[in-house]
């Protein structure tokens, strides 16, 4: 069943166990104020509420993902930063469930903070990605600094940050930095597909692998794998661990309760 509330300057649309959350401010080239931080920050808390959503997909109305910070409001003194979420309501935010990028078009400033807030992306081949701001007498303060040049080559990211260029979607695919170039036009229905692959598994097994990945950063092995069994020791005592087994005894499809 597929349902759709319109909350205005974000729409929420289920697919199943996909949450699709898109920025709606076309016109605006998906600018981000502070409204559509507080709705984004919104969103993020139904995806991890709702036990009937196991993935969420990000994306932009209008052919375009986000050109960052509405620089009119921020003229006005507005920063679209929530406390505890960062940028957009989310980058620096603690989000459980998986979640996919879909991108069209631009994706700049804190638009590409956004981007790479997110777990996995999907980039159509007109995609854009960038970070002028330097040419703009800021930095890229909300991810940019700290996780481009863990995604990129370190002088790729360098690059990036210091120039203010674009960098395109092929070239991004090419780097590693997105999972998947489409046809434009053809972002959504690629994340879409991604999530359903996603979806099909184990909704505590997705949970442990996204925060062991997390919080083991900067790790050594020794401390890694602690922090890995702490969040993970109880996993094989769960009724999904359980089923999982028992369905591959039975060759069948495993049937989730995410307990």
């Amino acid at each position: 069943m597929t349902t759709t509330e319109a909350t205005d300057v974000v729409l929420h649309e289920r697919r199943g166990g996909v949450l699709i959350i898109t920025l709606n401010r076309p016109a605006q080239k998906n600018a981000v104020n502070l409204e559509v931080a507080r709705q984004v920050a919104a969103a993020m808390d139904l995806l991890d509420s709702d036990a009937d959503l196991s993935v969420g997909v990000l994306t932009g109305a209008g052919g375009v993902f986000s050109a960052g910070m509405d620089l009119k409001a921020f003229a006005q003194g507005q920063l679209p930063r929530l406390p505890g979420r960062g940028f957009g309501g989310l980058t620096r935010a603690t989000v459980r469930k998986p979640l996919i990028a879909a991108v069209e078009g631009w994706a700049l400033g804190g638009g590409f903070e956004m981007v790479l807030a997110c777990d996995l992306i999907v980039a159509a081949e007109n995609a854009r990605f960038g970070f002028p701001e330097v040419t703009r007498g800021i930095v890229a303060g909300e991810g940019g600094l700290v996780r481009l040049p863990h995604r990129l080559p370190y002088h790729v990211a360098v690059q990036l940050l210091l120039t203010g260029e674009p960098l395109s979607a092929p070239e991004a695919g090419r780097y590693g930095l997105v999972n998947l170039v489409t046809a434009a036009g053809g972002a959504l229905d690629g994340a879409l597909e991604l999530a359903a692959r996603v979806a099909k598994n184990a909704p505590l097994a997705l949970a442990a692998v996204k925060q062991v990945m997390r919080v083991t950063q900067g790790l050594n092995d020794r401390d890694a794998f602690q922090r890995q069994d702490e969040i993970t020791e109880g996993l094989t005592k769960t009724e999904d661990a359980h089923e999982g087994a028992v369905a591959f005894v039975q060759k069948r499809a495993p049937v989730w309760h995410g307990r």
